[in-house]
């Protein structure tokens, strides 16, 4: 990253600064993004009626999960 005021050292530039932005988001963005993706999950299964084995709940939670994360890289490619 080049700073914009000269040859001045840029603060915690030893690190990437994408590294570091990731770091500060990942925990609590994942941990909120997971629990939102399972609660929507789960009341679709309800309201589907729909009985699986565990196995079945988490193959399909994965499934549908990839279809998701697709469809939103897409939109924000």
């Amino acid at each position: 990253m080049k700073n914009p005021f000269g040859d001045q050292q840029i603060p915690g530039s030893s690190e990437n600064i994408k590294e570091r932005i990731y770091k500060k988001m990942s925990g609590s963005v994942y941990d909120q993004i997971l629990g939102l993706l399972q609660s929507s999950y789960e009341k679709a299964l309800d309201e589907e009626n729909v009985s699986l084995s565990r196995p079945e709940r988490k193959r399909l939670f994965h499934q549908i999960v990839k279809m998701l994360t697709d469809d939103i890289l897409k939109r924000i490619g």
